[in-house]
């Protein structure tokens, strides 16, 4: 059992019918020595997430705020990863996917690449101009690649 957030412990001793009052009495006792720390978590869990998966921002906020933690807190672990550092992470994931979507149409490996990113929680535009400057870079055709990334479903 890894770390968890003072909800997640919250909801545990809910699961185990521990009246509320003990269970606020413990976890305040846990938060104050340093036991259940969510801004340390989140933030653990930000570069782990990141340099382990190559989750972007949105689908850190996404995680962090499904374990239960502040608002404010995924506000500012998520700000810890600068848009440099998640381009980079979005081309190393696209790097490595390319080899792996060659002979496919150009059309069809874009959506695939894009839809990777986007998953990963990349905005379009950034998953969009990675994976074509990426396509460029191999020398693929990309005369009937859209300028707007919206496409029809596969």
């Amino acid at each position: 059992m890894g770390p968890k957030t003072r909800a997640q412990l919250a909801e545990a001793l809910r699961r185990k019918n521990v009246p509320d009052d003990v269970a606020e009495a413990v976890l305040g006792r846990f938060t104050d020595v340093g036991l259940i720390d969510d801004e340390a978590f989140a933030q653990a869990w930000v570069q782990s997430r990141h340099t382990g998966r190559g989750l972007a921002k949105r689908a850190l906020a996404a995680e962090l705020r499904q374990r239960g933690v502040a608002d404010e807190t995924v506000k500012d672990a998520v700000q810890t990863l600068d848009s440099e550092q998640e381009e980079r992470t979005a081309r190393e994931l696209i790097d490595r996917k390319l080899a792996s979507t060659r002979g496919v149409e150009p059309t069809k490996r874009t959506r695939r690449l894009v839809g990777m990113l986007a998953r990963k929680g990349y905005s379009p535009g950034l998953a969009y101009r990675v994976v074509k400057e990426a396509l460029a870079e191999e020398g693929a055709d990309l005369e009937d690649l859209p300028d707007d990334p919206t496409w029809d479903n596969e």
